[in-house]
Order: C-alpha cells, then sequence, then structure tokens
C-alpha cells in the first residue's frame, strides 16, 4: 500500500521486505520523470526492472533498461534512473548492507531541489 510518506514528485514506492539484513521496494516512476543523481554509503542495491523504459546512470555510463534487465549498485556508485517510455517504470529494489534508511542518500543532482 502507498501512504502519504512514500509519494515523491517522481512517483512512489511501496516497502516490501524491511529486515536487518535486507530491504525490498516496489518504485513506481512516472514518465518522463527521474530520481536523483544519487549515492549511498552504507548499502549496495540491485534493481530489476519489471515494466516500462529506462535510461540507467552508473557513474560515467549512461544505459537503456527494459524489462527483464538488471543492474547492480555499489556503496558509493553514483546512480539515478529515468522513465523513458509512454508508461510508468515499474522496478524492484533489493537494498543490502547495514543500514537501509532514506537518510542514507547524497544528492548530487535533484530535479525537484533536493539536492
Amino acid at each position: 500500500m502507498v501512504n502519504d510518506d512514500s509519494r515523491r514528485p517522481w512517483g512512489f514506492y511501496e516497502n516490501l521486505v524491511d529486515a536487518a539484513s535486507h530491504k525490498v521496494k516496489r518504485i513506481t516512476v512516472y514518465p518522463g520523470k527521474r530520481l536523483s543523481l544519487q549515492s549511498h554509503e552504507r548499502r549496495s542495491e540491485h534493481w530489476f526492472i519489471v515494466e516500462g523504459e529506462a535510461l540507467f546512470t552508473l557513474n560515467d555510463d549512461i544505459v537503456p533498461l527494459r524489462p527483464g534487465m538488471a543492474v547492480d549498485i555499489g556503496r558509493g556508485d553514483r546512480h539515478r534512473i529515468e522513465c523513458t517510455g509512454p508508461g510508468n517504470l515499474l522496478f524492484i529494489e533489493i537494498q543490502t548492507g547495514e543500514y537501509f534508511g532514506e537518510d542514507d542518500i547524497i544528492r548530487y543532482e535533484d530535479d525537484f531541489g533536493r539536492a
């Protein structure tokens, strides 16, 4: 279930699992929107694309993603994803590490003034 705390200007997320060793989210990004260019100090992430089209940035590389594709994001990697298709982008995010709080986000660029 989506609550107001999980709504963002780019879309929304749903927490599926919140355990001591990992966290799993279902993330929806609206067409034409993108997450901030960001990194994390205390966690790594694995993203699996379920539906939609995207451009994914990992450090200096930008690659297109489509359903069935996955990417790995290491601690400290600068990353972002943008929904480039006509419909929503849906992906599953699996976080592993020592801490999963939203305050472990370092923003470098943001379309919504949060950097």
